[in-house]
């Protein structure tokens, strides 16, 4: 192989629960509108013939206990607070038994979100990437692997900011289960080891500002947190 004209910056591996080694982040997709009432706060309705996506770039991700600068170009910095899959085998226009078998661990995310620029790329009809694929804006706390977590049914997921409580539901208000996104997503890619699904946020989203400190929890998972330097 050729050399390379410049070294890019690692894009960070995500530490598993009591084992050595850390799992490597190849690729984010996102589930858009998976919680009713969520979307019913954004004043949009739910599609439930097929569950929708955006993508994050791997390269914008950050682990949990970052300290991020408040993002430049928004003044409408929100928080969005999500169950994350990491496969851990490939998966093909798969069934749902072949998606359960594919997944590796679970872990809480944080989706943030440039509010503003977002709302004005949907009211043109466009790409979302401004508002959502932002540095340090995919925030990840450690997966725990599937033998260790009886997965999410029934589970609490929440999300203070200042420890205020500001997202506080239940996975199973999901729209669409985790073996239902890994069987429709896998009709339109060939998803292999190192692709972690973000599975939505509940209702609650709202903005952060500079200072802040965001903490989300998934009964059972590792927390998140996301600390906003201060102004200055």
């Amino acid at each position: 192989m050729s050399p390379t004209l410049f070294n890019l910056p690692e894009v960070p591996s995500i530490p598993v629960v009591d084992e050595e080694h850390c799992y490597p982040i190849g690729r984010i997709f996102c589930v858009g509108r998976n919680y009713a009432a969520h979307a019913a706060e954004m004043g949009n309705e739910v599609d439930r013939e097929a569950p929708f996506y955006f993508t994050k770039s791997a390269a914008n991700a950050v682990l949990s206990g970052t300290v991020a600068p408040y993002p430049p170009g928004t003044e409408n910095y929100h928080h969005e607070m999500e169950l994350a899959v990491a496969l851990g085998a490939p998966l093909f226009r798969a069934r749902p038994e072949q998606a359960r078998d594919a997944i590796f661990g679970y872990g809480a995310a944080l989706d943030m979100t440039r509010r503003d620029l977002q709302g004005q790329a949907k009211d043109k009809r466009r790409p979302w990437d401004l508002g959502k694929d932002l540095e340090q804006g995919s925030v990840f706390g450690p997966l725990t692997p599937t033998a260790n977590w009886d997965g999410p049914a029934h589970k609490r997921i929440w999300l203070t900011v200042d420890g205020e409580m500001r997202q506080d539901a239940n996975l199973d208000e999901m729209i669409w289960s985790v073996e239902d996104i890994l069987c429709h997503l896998s009709r339109y890619y060939h998803l292999r080891p190192g692709d972690i699904v973000l599975t939505g946020t509940p209702a609650g989203v709202g903005a952060v500002n500079a200072g802040a400190v965001v903490e989300g929890e998934i009964e059972g998972l590792s927390p998140v947190q996301l600390t906003l330097s201060p102004a200055e």
